[in-house]
C-alpha cells in the first residue's frame, strides 16, 4: 500500500523513516497527484486544522485514499491529531494511528500491523 504523507518540522518524515518502506510519497505543495490507493499520514497544523497543502492534496486525489493517520502534541488536549478526526469525517475513512511527534517504536509496529490488513 502506497503511503502518502507530508511533514513541515520532521516528526512525520521521521516516522515514515523509521517504517522502512519503500513505496512513499510526499505533499509538497498540494498539487501532487496519486494513481493508486494509499494511507494519509499528517500532521496537525495550529490548534487541530488539516494543512492546507494536505486539503488541496485531497481535493484532487480523495477517491484512493483508504485510511488517514495523523502526528501531535497531546500538550494540545481536545486538538490533538485532530487533523486525522477531520480528513476521516470529510472522507469516510477510518483513523489508522494517532501518534506523538514522530512516533514511538510501538507506534510503527502498530502502523504497520494496520496498514497489512487494509
Amino acid at each position: 500500500m502506497k503511503i502518502v504523507y507530508a511533514s513541515r518540522t520532521g516528526n512525520v518524515q521521521s516516522f515514515i523513516d523509521k517504517l522502512g518502506i519503500d513505496d512513499v510519497m510526499q505533499i509538497e505543495n498540494g498539487t501532487e497527484t496519486v494513481d493508486e490507493k494509499y494511507v494519509l499520514v499528517t500532521f496537525t497544523d495550529g490548534y487541530g486544522e488539516v494543512p492546507e497543502e494536505v486539503m488541496e492534496f485531497l481535493q484532487s486525489n480523495a477517491d484512493k485514499l483508504v485510511a488517514v493517520a495523523a502526528s501531535g502534541d497531546t500538550g494540545y488536549g481536545e486538538a490533538y491529531c485532530l487533523a486525522a478526526d477531520v480528513i476521516s469525517e470529510m472522507y469516510g475513512v477510518p483513523v489508522l494511528l494517532k501518534f506523538e511527534f514522530d512516533g514511538s517504536q510501538e507506534d510503527v509496529s502498530m502502523f504497520l500491523e494496520k496498514v497489512s490488513i487494509l
